[in-house]
């Protein structure tokens, strides 16, 4: 049971009580005639054929509140989108699928493109933002979940618990981060969290001084966390980025935009497990690495436009002062996984924060080398003003895919 503890300056609902989902959705499904309800599923074809989505599909199949399922499906040519309607068919609620390899999809992106408004590349922040312009074009839910693929524990109950906050007409949260203990099978899991973001949150704040930002995503208890809710009106002015900063890019643009008590965290699971990205120590295009350079450009981009200033040896001590304090972390975990009989391997855990110490640095030479990059996508409010016919025209594809395809 969780404690009722209230740490940093964002509200977090607990789980005190393991309320039962059958209370949980019959509320939801009289909100839901207020606040109608949708949900985004970014998803790989690969997804489809894996352990998670299957099941996951299993579940949403029987929940009764949501009015709408947008799926954003990539890396699939025609005959597997084929299979992919086949597959989603299995949800009773109103669904649509983006295809987003398929031509009518890619000829409206190289409009945007052309526009200089269209994502600079692949990957889930690209398949999110397009699922997040298709539910503002389809206007059917006023209160929107958005949750990963690939949990392998997946319930109804962490659907319900995670858009409660935004569907709750008498709540006034306009965004709601989910949290969830990184626990399975005997480990402690969520590497990049517990040995890159917190001690590196704290080591900027050192280094850097208070910032309230910072104290704001040190709030956070996951902040890397794949499952958010938010309103509808969230989705016009959110400019996300379309690396793997995509969860941190989201969290600071709900700083930018909203004051703190209109946001909040929930303990949407007891236990969480997905895919795990390999380390990849020598490979800083994949996995882990990869993602803890884009982590890192983030933080500093952002810290950057509240006037801090970086320099190689600004970046020399942040890493040094992270490296010791994420050291101290590793002893903490050890102790709290060895009074829980888990396992923690303190050489790997070593490892990793080596590696993420020495891409501090490399994010840092980036981020110099490159001051004029911009890995923000665009809101869909300056798309629209752009592209004034941009909603009719997104569903209208997704309608004659359905259509053609689906037969």
């Amino acid at each position: 049971m969780a404690d009722f503890y209230q740490n940093g300056i964002v509200t977090t609902l607990h789980n005190l009580s393991e309320r039962p989902i059958d209370a949980l959705e019959k509320e939801l499904l009289a909100f839901s005639k207020k606040r109608p309800m949708g949900l985004i599923l970014p998803s790989l074809y690969s997804e489809l054929e894996g352990e998670a989505l299957p099941s996951i599909v299993g579940h949403l199949a029987k929940v009764p509140y949501l009015s709408e399922i947008v799926i954003g499906l990539d890396r699939a040519d025609a005959q597997q989108f084929k299979q992919a309607i086949t597959f989603f068919d299995k949800l009773d609620q109103h669904h649509r699928i983006l295809w987003n390899d398929g031509p009518r999809l890619k000829a409206l992106d190289e409009e945007l493109t052309a526009l200089g408004l269209a994502p600079k590349e692949m990957g889930k922040g690209r398949n999110v933002w397009y699922c997040m312009g298709y539910s503002l074009a389809s206007n059917k839910a006023e209160s929107i979940a958005l949750h990963d693929c690939d949990i392998l524990t997946y319930d109804r109950t962490l659907l319900a618990k995670l858009i409660y906050p935004v569907a709750n007409p008498q709540f006034n949260y306009e965004f709601c981060k989910g949290y969830y203990a990184r626990v399975a099978h005997g480990k402690i899991n969520g590497r990049v969290s517990r040995l890159l973001v917190t001690p590196l949150l704290r080591a900027l704040q050192r280094t850097c001084g208070h910032n309230e930002y910072l104290e704001f995503m040190d709030s956070f208890r996951y902040p890397l966390a794949g499952e958010f809710s938010f309103r509808r009106d969230v989705l016009n002015d959110i400019r996300i980025p379309s690396d793997w900063g995509l969860e941190i890019g989201v969290l600071s643009e709900m700083h930018r935009n909203y004051n703190h008590n209109r946001l909040c965290q929930a303990d949407i699971a007891r236990t969480y497990d997905h895919k795990h990205q390999d380390l990849s120590l020598h490979n800083d295009a994949g996995g882990l690495s990869k993602m803890s350079i884009d982590i890192t450009k983030a933080l500093f981009r952002k810290l950057a436009t509240q006037g801090h200033s970086f320099s190689t040896e600004m970046f020399r001590s942040i890493k040094a002062t992270y490296f010791r304090i994420a050291l101290d972390f590793i002893e903490t975990y050890h102790n709290d996984a060895v009074m829980n009989g888990l396992k923690l391997d303190i050489h790997n855990e070593e490892k990793a924060v080596e590696m993420f110490a020495q891409n501090i640095m490399k994010a840092g030479q980036s981020f110099l080398d490159n001051p004029m990059e911009t890995p923000f996508i665009p809101s869909w409010n300056r798309v629209n003003s752009a592209m004034p016919n941009v909603f009719p025209r997104l569903l209208e594809a997704v309608e004659l895919d359905a259509k053609e395809y689906g037969s």
